[in-house]
């Protein structure tokens, strides 16, 4: 191929993936709705209300009943549902966690606002952002640059480092080094999230480490194919669909379910779980960044079996090529 085609070939494949970035981040952004998202109702209009629900949406909202807004409370901060609308003694009550999501808890205040027919329906934020993230857009713009970090990471230890045993240990210091570096900018001075620093910091460094292995266990095993597989899949897929501005339950599915098992929508849901839920639901989406984790070390040590099996198999060639010369 010549240079000149070369260059149009180039320039056609940097086109092709503007539209997919655009795809990816535009396309999440301008469907969101509510699909199956977790509410509770209770009080003497439960029954009627959640009727209404269903009548205006039958796929919107997966409905449970609770007790009192005690109960109501209580699911909020177990991560079992989003919001509630609590019946009884005037106009319905609505309680959010804005924690759990900002765009969450604004369509459910519109929306009990609307059944009751009233402009100053009582909404109460049970489990709110950090008071200085009151929208959670601070929040919303930390995965983007814990997932680019680590690709970038594990671009270049992919290209300068050689060595399996100290390509693992950069990927630890970049973890280790990133986690404690971001945690004190998001934690500290931007004070974006509460909690502790430290269990945040391993939150942030386990998720760069899981993106920038990833990369690198796909380059070993792939060579350079790989680190465009792995570009793709975290920046293209992982990232657009991780819900960190929204909730998995407004992204179109199976993507917003898909989103939550890459490392991109774990962090995210791992971060809120820990900083606001007191560990609630934390379990899976930290399965879910020690499974890419794990997975990325398994492909590094393929990778370096295979060159030394061919390493030595070039050996034997040439010592056999010496020999018949000899």
């Amino acid at each position: 191929m010549s240079i000149t085609r070369r260059a149009v070939a180039l320039g056609v494949a940097a086109t092709l993936l503007q539209a997919l970035l655009l795809i990816a981040f535009a396309w999440p952004a301008v469907n969101l709705a509510p699909r199956d998202l977790p509410i509770a109702v209770s009080g003497p209009q439960a029954t009627q209300l959640t009727a209404q629900l269903q009548q205006r949406s039958q796929e919107a909202f997966e409905i449970t009943t609770v007790a009192d807004a005690d109960a109501a409370r209580a699911a909020l901060a177990d991560r079992e549902i989003y919001g509630a609308i609590v019946t009884g003694d005037g106009a319905p009550r609505v309680l959010v966690a804005s924690a759990a999501s900002p765009a969450v808890a604004q369509q459910l205040t519109a929306l009990a606002q609307q059944l009751g027919g009233t402009p100053a329906t009582p909404v109460q934020d049970v489990i709110a952002t950090d008071p200085d993230d009151p929208r959670g857009a601070g929040f919303g713009s930390m995965v983007l640059p814990l997932v680019m970090s680590g690709l970038a990471a594990g671009v270049l230890i992919s290209l300068l480092i050689p060595a399996v045993g100290a390509r693992l240990i950069g990927l630890c210091t970049f973890a280790v080094a990133g986690g404690l570096l971001s945690t004190l900018v998001f934690h500290t001075w931007l004070s974006i999230v509460p909690g502790s620093y430290l269990a945040l910091s391993v939150i942030a460094g386990l998720s760069s480490f899981a993106v920038a292995v990833t990369v690198v266990g796909l380059a070993a095993v792939l060579g350079r194919p790989g680190i465009g597989i792995g570009a793709i899949t975290m920046l293209l897929v992982g990232n657009p669909f991780s819900a960190a501005t929204s909730a998995p339950e407004l992204l179109p599915q199976p993507w917003g379910t898909l989103g939550q098992l890459l490392p991109p929508g774990a962090a995210a849901s791992l971060l809120r779980s820990v900083a606001y839920f007191d560990r609630a639901g934390a379990l899976t989406p930290l399965a879910v960044l020690l499974g890419w984790s794990a997975a990325g070390v398994i492909l590094l040590g393929v990778g370096a079996l295979r060159s030394r099996r061919q390493a030595g198999a070039t050996t034997t060639t040439a010592t056999a090529g010496v020999a018949v010369a000899a």
